[in-house]
């Protein structure tokens, strides 16, 4: 009995997990139309926060540049501050030594014996008074060296500490001005990321506005909706006709309900955080490891981005709706617009194209689409996102698909 509670529990979990609710954004032609003005101010001032961006970044470029050469040179001293230690080590050494033999044969170790005997065993009262001197010499000389070697030792080893302090210092200012550049790289790829130009969004809008009215979509019907039951019912009476004629059916997007991961292993490098980061970017230890579709579907769409990012958009049937999901900083591609594909078709390969600071991709799945036949504008589209991992399983890093 236990298990069978168990089993049905799982049943309907996993038949919860293969119909998670989808948000749409219904929209008519005249909303779709009215929003056309509405966003175009946003976005301009959009471009104008990049562009401001952009400026501090390359402000706190050169900041990290004077400290980086900095810190060379703080090397560098560090280097011949140890060069010069060393050298006087040996000097250390070497005068250690001599004193060593001073002492040993002078003895001023071993009380005054052995230093009368030197003196004593002079020949003349001048040897005599010339060994004195000499011993007394001898012994003023080895003490000031011992004194000043000591002193040099000492000093060496305060500016020793002293300037990997400093090191560290800047190591430190240089770690503090890199978080603050990743901050401000952070919020312009969020603005970034997949964002046509202005002026590719109010080309693009009223394209669709032109495709929905040729469609046959009425004025306050949901566009998207609309999309849908026309292209369907059409698909089906062409099939319906090819069949009769004997002719192959023509195909259409396949309707699909699993999800899977677009490379083979990899892992998260950043997570999905909605309008600030409308997907999620993954990467691996193959920084060109082969991107397949994450479900059944047809290439929507094929371009470089404004800032010259590889994309590829498809779009599939999901529970008798449009969704879209989107692949961005390519290195390359390999299929065309209109082609049918599976989970396990090659799309392309991971790159670095575009606004990107590392070899990864971006993965975007949306409701609609800001292209023309995608049911949306730009401004729309950011807010048709859905968190990838609400439809696939994305764990900090994984080994298959």
């Amino acid at each position: 009995m236990r298990n069978k509670i168990l089993i049905l529990s799982l049943v309907v979990v996993l038949s919860i997990s293969f119909f998670l609710p989808i948000k749409t954004n219904a929209q008519t032609i005249a909303e779709f139309e009215a929003e056309v003005t509405k966003y175009t101010k946003e976005l301009q001032e959009k471009q104008a926060k990049v562009a401001s961006n952009d400026k501090e970044v390359a402000q706190i470029k050169e900041k990290i540049k004077s400290i980086e050469k900095e810190i060379e040179q703080k090397e560098d001293e560090i280097n011949e501050l140890q060069e010069e230690i060393e050298k006087n080590e040996k000097e250390i050494e070497r005068k250690t030594e001599e004193s060593k033999k001073i002492i040993e044969y002078y003895q001023l170790s071993n009380g005054d014996n052995a230093y009368l005997e030197y003196v004593f065993g002079a020949d003349s009262i001048t040897d005599m008074i010339y060994r004195a001197s000499v011993v007394e010499q001898l012994t003023e000389y080895n003490d000031n060296l011992m004194k000043e070697l000591e002193d040099l030792i000492k000093q060496n080893e305060e500016k020793k500490v002293k300037l990997e302090q400093d090191k560290k210092d800047l190591a430190t200012l240089e770690e503090n001005l890199k978080k603050e550049q990743d901050k401000i790289n952070a919020d312009t790829a969020s603005i970034k990321e997949t964002m046509p130009k202005v002026e590719e969004q109010i080309k693009a809008a009223k394209a669709n506005v032109t495709y929905y009215k040729n469609l046959g979509c009425g004025t306050t019907e949901d566009i998207q909706a609309c999309q849908y039951r026309i292209e369907q019912a059409r698909l089906a009476a062409a099939r319906a006709s090819q069949t009769s004629s004997g002719s192959v059916a023509i195909g259409s997007v396949p309707s699909t309900n699993g999800f899977y991961r677009p490379m083979e292993y990899g892992y998260v490098t950043q997570w999905y955080k909605g309008t600030s980061h409308m997907g999620v970017d993954l990467s691996s230890s193959n920084k060109t490891i082969a991107i397949y579709p994450i479900a059944n579907g047809v290439v929507f769409a094929r371009f470089y981005d404004s800032y010259g990012a590889l994309v590829v958009k498809i779009r599939h049937n999901y529970n008798g709706r449009y969704i879209y999901s989107t692949y961005a900083h390519l290195s390359k591609w390999t299929v065309s617009v209109g082609q049918s594909v599976t989970q396990n078709t090659q799309i392309g390969n991971m790159g670095s194209t575009g606004y990107s600071t590392g070899p990864h991709l971006h993965l975007e799945i949306t409701t609609c689409d800001w292209n023309t036949g995608g049911g949306c504008t730009w401004y729309q589209y950011q807010r048709s996102t859905i968190n990838p991992t609400s439809l696939i399983a994305l764990p900090s890093s994984w080994t298959n698909r």
